[in-house]
C-alpha cells in the first residue's frame, strides 16, 4: 500500500511508516537494491523478513533517498551516505525508518501477551512501576519499555550492553506521548528522550539523545 504514516518531529526530524500489504514480488519489482543489499536478500530465509526489508527501501524513496545511499558499518549499523542519521525497524506488516541531523534510533513491536514471558530479562528497575494485575496494560507498558531500550541500543550500539542492567525507562502513563530513559555502560552517562506512538496493535518508539 502507499505510505501509511509520515510523522514531520521537527524540521530536522522525520519518522515515515510502511503497511506492508504487497507481495514479496511486488516489492521486489518496486525498488532497486544495491550488490550487497542483493545478496543479503537472497540469503533471508523468511518471506516476511524479506517483504521487511524491500518495505524500508519503499519508505527510503519517500524519503527522496534509494538503496545506494544507503550502507551498513561493521556493527551492522545502517547509515546515509550524506551523513544524516537514519534507523531502522520492521516487525510483521509494519516497517518505519527515522531520518534526522540528530542522533536517533527507533523499533516498532507488535503487542503481544509473549513479552509477559520475558519481562525478567529486559526489566529491573521498571518493575518498580508496572502493575502486573492489569494485564492489557501491562503488556502495552512493557512493550514501549522494549522498544525504548532497542532503540537506545540502536544508537549506542555496543557489545556488553544489557537492556535489563545498563538502560532503565523511567515512569511514565499509557497517555503520555514522551518520557525519559538513561543509559549507564562503562563510562557513559546518557540520557534520552523516548517518543511513543500507538500504530493500530502495535507500539512505535523511537529515540533522541538529549
Amino acid at each position: 500500500m502507499p505510505l501509511f504514516k509520515k510523522i514531520e518531529f521537527n524540521p530536522a526530524t522525520q519518522i515515515y511508516i510502511w503497511k506492508i500489504t504487497e507481495s514479496f514480488e511486488q516489492l521486489f519489482e518496486e525498488v532497486q537494491l544495491n550488490p550487497v543489499c542483493q545478496e543479503r536478500i537472497a540469503n533471508m530465509k523468511s518471506e516476511m523478513h524479506q517483504r521487511g526489508f524491500l518495505s524500508v527501501r519503499k519508505l527510503l524513496n519517500e524519503a527522496g533517498y534509494t538503496d545506494f545511499d544507503l550502507y551498513y558499518d561493521e556493527f551492522g549499523k545502517p547509515h546515509l551516505h550524506d551523513g544524516k542519521h537514519i534507523s531502522i525497524t520492521h516487525s510483521h506488516q509494519f516497517s518505519s525508518i527515522i531520518i534526522s541531523e540528530e542522533v536517533v534510533g527507533i523499533d516498532i513491536e507488535l503487542q503481544r501477551e509473549k513479552i509477559i514471558r520475558i519481562a525478567d530479562k529486559f526489566c529491573n528497575a521498571e518493575f518498580q512501576y508496572l502493575n502486573r494485575e492489569e494485564t492489557a496494560d501491562y503488556i502495552k507498558k512493557l512493550t514501549v519499555i522494549w522498544g525504548a531500550k532497542e532503540a537506545i541500543f540502536k544508537i549506542q550500539n555496543e557489545k556488553g550492553i544489557s537492556f535489563k542492567d545498563h538502560i532503565a525507562v523511567n515512569s511514565f502513563d499509557l497517555n503520555q506521548t514522551d518520557t525519559v530513559a538513561n543509559l549507564h555502560f562503562g563510562g557513559l552517562d546518557k540520557e534520552f528522550q523516548i517518543f511513543i506512538e500507538e500504530v493500530e496493535d502495535f507500539t512505535l518508539v523511537y529515540a533522541l539523545e538529549k
